[in-house]
């Protein structure tokens, strides 16, 4: 064992003797992403390095403390990439801080989620064990798939201190579409182009002026299959740079879009939502909120409302079939928001999750609240 993760180890057992809770930190570009953090802070960037990289078998292993920037620069220089295209947000993000958040970009409804490239990790659970799942192969898992647990679980399980990842090589060729209509026939033309074998890979639509939305789809792969799908769907093909400058904003959120208007929100009383629901979900307005931002081929969609309003944002988004997401709140009141972040689990549900953490850090070491409001 290295000095950093022995560290790393001690803090954890002194934490568990002492009654302390730890909250995790890599980068801390999603600070904001759940329950605000509680307890002392364990910083892990000291856990850095790829500790393995096979291009011919297209796994990298990698400590969790290692920058999502680096890794991405390492795998372009072979021709490969992460397909999901992980968010940012700012400068710092760390490949822990990417499984633990569990946050995918554009492509994700056409290539699958973080979780899906998971293929081992290594874990400090919350009684100071080094504990490993999972390997560096697709077919490696007997019984409980843990590995793929820990995306999304925000250190609530315990430390990750290094993962194993599928990744895959940059499509040979990528196009991007932009299409003028509104937001009805927008999920309309992804729905019925989803039902055909094109090379759908990330769609995005939204207003920019009152009235007036854009579609915007992005195709990858084959050569043949891009131009032919183009030929095919029409619409204006956008210049490749400042089409993939476009989508990188989108992922980090740095579109316009998502900035407060100063005149839409003069109080800064405006936080931004998260809708996930069914593709094929119709159009869903909500009374005082303008259109969303569609992404996902119409599975995933953001809306600008006060914390206030979430018993109407989550009701809107059950009854479509799916759940909301208080996903980042105004600063000015980041503190004071009382508003649960994510919707009620079912109590079946709940229950898994809290045997999980009861199991995997019995102390109550680890900050828990960031999943679960209240829970310390």
């Amino acid at each position: 064992m290295d000095t950093a993760l022995q560290q790393v180890v001690e803090r954890v057992r002194a934490a568990a003797a002492d009654a302390t809770s730890l909250r995790l930190r890599g980068g801390g570009t999603k600070d904001f992403y759940g329950q605000p953090p509680n307890g002392e802070l364990l910083d892990l960037r000291a856990l850095a390095g790829i500790t393995s990289y096979e291009p011919s078998e297209l796994v990298v292993t990698v400590r969790a403390g290692t920058l999502l920037a680096e890794l991405e620069a390492a795998l372009a220089e072979q021709g490969q990439c992460l397909p999901f295209e992980p968010p940012c947000f700012d400068v710092g993000g760390t490949v822990g801080g990417m499984v633990a958040a569990g946050l995918s970009g554009p492509a994700r409804a056409s290539v699958g989620a973080v979780r899906d490239y998971v293929l081992g990790t290594t874990l400090v659970n919350g009684r100071a064990e080094v504990l490993s799942f999972g390997g560096q192969v697709m077919k490696n898992v007997a019984g409980y798939d843990v590995s793929r647990v820990l995306a999304g679980s925000l250190g609530a399980l315990g430390v990750i201190a290094e993962v194993s990842l599928k990744v895959l090589p940059v499509a040979p060729a990528e196009a991007t579409l932009a299409f003028a209509c509104n937001q009805a026939d927008a999920l309309r033309l992804l729905n019925e182009w989803g039902g055909r074998p094109l090379p759908l890979n990330a769609s995005s639509w939204f207003e920019h002026a009152p009235g007036a939305g854009v579609l915007r789809l992005r195709l990858r792969g084959a050569v043949a299959a891009v131009e032919a799908a183009c030929t095919q769907l029409g619409g204006e093909r956008q210049d490749p740079a400042r089409a993939a400058a476009g989508w990188a904003a989108l992922r980090d959120q740095r579109m316009p879009w998502f900035a407060r208007d100063a005149d839409a929100d003069a109080d800064g009383s405006l936080a931004l939502w998260r809708l996930s629901v069914p593709q094929t979900a119709p159009v869903i307005a909500i009374d005082g909120c303008a259109a969303p931002l569609v992404e996902w081929h119409g599975g995933q969609r953001w809306y600008l409302a006060p914390p206030a309003q979430a018993a109407r944002l989550r009701e809107a988004a059950q009854a479509a079939g799916g759940h909301a997401t208080l996903f980042r709140v105004p600063a000015a009141q980041a503190a004071d928001c009382n508003v649960p972040r994510f919707d009620a689990l079912s109590a079946p549900v709940a229950r898994i999750h809290r045997a999980l953490m009861q199991e995997f850090d019995p102390h109550g070491v680890f900050d828990r609240g960031r999943l679960f409001a209240g829970d310390q």
